[in-house]
C-alpha cells in the first residue's frame, strides 16, 4: 500500500504543476486575448478551458458510483462561446480543478483498483487517473503555446529562456 500512497502524492504533485503552469500562462494575457481564436477551426483559450473543467467535473463527480460521461454534461456546447469575462473563465477553470483535486484528495490507496466506468467503458481507478494525466497536460499545453503567441516578445518564459542554460 505505501507505493500506492506514493502513487497518488506523485500524480497530485503532477496536476498541480500543470495547474500552476495553465495558471501562470493565463495571468500573462489581457482579457480579450482569452477569447482569441486564430480561425473557425479553433478553440480559443476560453474555449479549452470550459472544455476542460467540462471534463473534469463529468469524469469526477461521483465517479466512483456514476459513468463518467454524465448525462448533464453536453459536450458540444463546451465549444461554443459563453464566457464573456477573464473572471468568467477563471471561475470556470477553477470550477473543474476543484472538483477534480476534491476527487483525487479522496482516493484512498485501496480504491485505486475499483473499477469505474467512463462511456460505459470499465477502467481501474488507477487507469482513469492516468488517462486524464495524458488528456490535462495536453490542453494546459495549448493553453501555454497560443498564451506564448498571442504575447509574443512579450512573453515570460515558464521555465529556463532559451539561451540561458549554464553548464558547470
Amino acid at each position: 500500500m505505501e507505493s500506492n500512497n506514493y502513487y497518488l502524492e506523485s500524480v497530485k504533485k503532477q496536476f498541480l504543476y500543470y495547474k500552476t503552469l495553465g495558471e501562470k500562462a493565463i495571468d500573462q494575457l489581457e482579457p480579450e486575448q482569452l477569447f482569441v481564436a486564430v480561425n473557425e477551426d479553433t478553440n480559443s483559450i476560453a474555449t479549452i478551458i470550459k472544455h476542460l473543467s467540462g471534463n473534469m467535473l463529468s469524469r469526477w463527480t461521483d465517479f466512483l458510483t456514476t459513468d463518467g460521461e454524465k448525462e448533464w454534461r453536453h459536450r458540444d456546447s463546451e465549444f461554443e462561446t459563453s464566457l464573456q469575462t477573464k473572471e468568467d473563465v477563471l471561475e470556470v477553470w477553477n470550477t473543474g480543478w476543484t472538483c477534480f483535486l476534491n476527487a483525487l484528495d479522496s482516493i484512498t490507496p485501496e480504491q485505486l483498483t475499483t473499477i469505474i466506468y467512463i462511456r460505459n467503458e470499465g477502467h481501474t481507478v488507477i487507469e482513469a487517473i492516468n488517462r486524464q494525466l495524458a488528456h490535462y497536460p495536453y490542453h494546459v499545453g495549448q493553453i501555454i503555446f497560443y498564451a506564448k503567441m498571442l504575447k509574443q516578445s512579450e512573453w515570460v518564459s515558464l521555465s529556463i529562456p532559451k539561451k540561458q542554460i549554464q553548464f558547470v
